[in-house]
């Protein structure tokens, strides 16, 4: 996984040293992750500084830009995803590939996002990252391919495209989004 580890630095070399300043970047991450989440691409990045309790100029030192603060959102987002894939490996095949998947539909609220603020920009944060992602789906969907619990007829590109486009329809509530998600990954079970 060459670009997994690409992204995994890319935290790692933009965390500070310092144990208060590590969390000061860590905090000023979760809050821009759950803000973007409820107020997309325009979250103030003052109320972000608030949320992470911290000022404003310690975001400022972290984040120069509102552009660098969404790629370290994205690419921290992704670095989950791939520890997730780790944490998941020894499950059986078609729980393994489902809980990643449900921590997919996780991450695609804050990608929505930051694609909105970049207009689809492409850049080699997000070219590494979208191969990271790849990477760590990828022994998931196989496996599961490989022991008959996933349809024949599918690519791991069909698989993300699904998930990702239930995600992007406004669902009433959290339950609806997970019976959806439910009846589609039905689908995706081979024999069903």
């Amino acid at each position: 996984m060459p670009e997994s580890v690409a992204v995994g630095d890319l935290i790692a070399a933009q965390r500070p040293r310092r144990a208060d300043a590590a969390r000061n970047f860590d905090a000023l991450l979760a809050a821009a992750r759950e803000a973007f989440a409820e107020h997309g691409a325009d979250a103030s990045l003052e109320d972000i500084a608030r949320r992470a309790g911290v000022g404003i100029g310690t975001l400022y030192r972290n984040f120069p830009t509102r552009r660098h603060l969404f790629e370290a959102v994205y690419a921290n987002e992704v670095n989950d995803l791939a520890r997730t894939a780790q944490e998941l490996s020894g499950e059986p095949p078609w729980e393994a590939l489902a809980g990643w998947l449900r921590r997919f539909v996780a991450y695609t609220v804050t990608k929505r996002a930051i694609r909105e603020a970049l207009e689809g920009e492409e850049t080699d944060v997000f070219t590494a990252c979208r191969q990271s992602m790849y990477d760590s789906v990828e022994p998931l969907f196989a496996r599961a391919q490989e022991a008959g619990e996933v349809r024949k007829d599918m690519s791991v590109e069909d698989l993300l495209r699904l998930v990702a486009g239930i995600n992007s329809i406004v669902f009433a509530d959290d339950e609806q989004r997970e019976r959806v998600l439910g009846i589609a990954l039905d689908g995706v079970r081979a024999g069903r």
